[in-house]
């Protein structure tokens, strides 16, 4: 007889920084048919709004707490020596809004993704300072200083994972994986922040691709590419598009394990 698995339900979040409010419209979208989870694994901006779901927030109540900021808001200018921007205000803003500081004290277990640029590897955190370890798990080279955890110097979960279903694959029955960055912008700015994001979504949608066959029911808003890295006052145009893409794929997923 199997040995049935730690967790029942699993969420698998993406990076794809703005377009990260689209997770919080397909988590509603799964929890309005009794679906939640019971660990999630993020990278990048889905373990931005799935370290606040995961604090006990609805994901309306995730979306309120970005309204009115700006990209500035959460970042702060630096000279450009080992990135234009560092995450300092991030943590700020998190520390703020999370009632729990560490990641073994959430409600919903997480395992956030990272990746170690001193030793070349990913790093999942299980344990440790949530707004640190979302700050790294955040930080996507050039745009943004690496945080410093430990004395090891942290960037993107992306770069070598951006959508982490293996981490949790063995411990859940069944995954919901939720991939905001499946599409590349046909048109793009040249300029220095432009190349760099551009290669960038190259190499997370090269990794996504054996992560994505290991989940039991994959989401992926497709109409995302219009939005840019600084629209934050569209957050709930976002959320929406997530919201919606999910209702019609689960529209015609039969119901693979309710949530306890």
């Amino acid at each position: 007889m199997a040995k049935s698995k730690k967790y029942q339900t699993g969420f698998v979040l993406s990076g794809g920084f703005i377009k990260g409010f689209a997770h919080l419209g397909a988590i509603q979208a799964l929890i309005e048919r009794d679906i939640r989870p019971q660990i999630i694994s993020s990278t990048s901006a889905g373990s931005l709004v799935g370290a606040l779901y995961a604090d006990g927030n609805e994901p309306y109540q995730v979306l309120e707490f970005f309204d009115g900021l700006t990209f500035t808001d959460l970042t702060k200018p630096v000279l450009p020596t080992t990135g234009f921007f560092e995450l300092a205000e991030l943590q700020e803003f998190l520390q703020v809004h999370l009632k729990r500081k560490r990641i073994e004290l959430l409600p919903v277990p997480m395992v956030i993704t990272a990746t170690d640029l001193d030793n070349g590897r990913l790093v999942y955190f299980r344990r440790g300072d949530i707004a640190q370890c979302v700050a790294a798990s955040c930080c996507m080279p050039v745009l943004f200083s690496p945080v410093v955890i430990d004395n090891t110097h942290f960037v993107d979960g992306g770069v070598l994972m951006n959508l982490p279903v293996s981490p949790i694959r063995e411990e859940c029955e069944c995954i919901y994986a939720i991939n905001v960055s499946p599409l590349l912008t046909p048109d793009y700015k040249k300029n220095i922040i432009s190349i760099a994001e551009r290669s960038y979504q190259f190499i997370f949608r090269s990794n996504t691709f054996p992560e994505r066959e290991m989940a039991d029911v994959l989401i992926e808003p497709v109409n995302l590419s219009g939005y840019s890295n600084l629209d934050l006052d569209r957050s709930r145009e976002i959320f929406m598009a997530g919201y919606n893409t999910a209702n019609e794929i689960l529209s015609q997923t039969p119901l693979l394990s309710p949530s306890n």
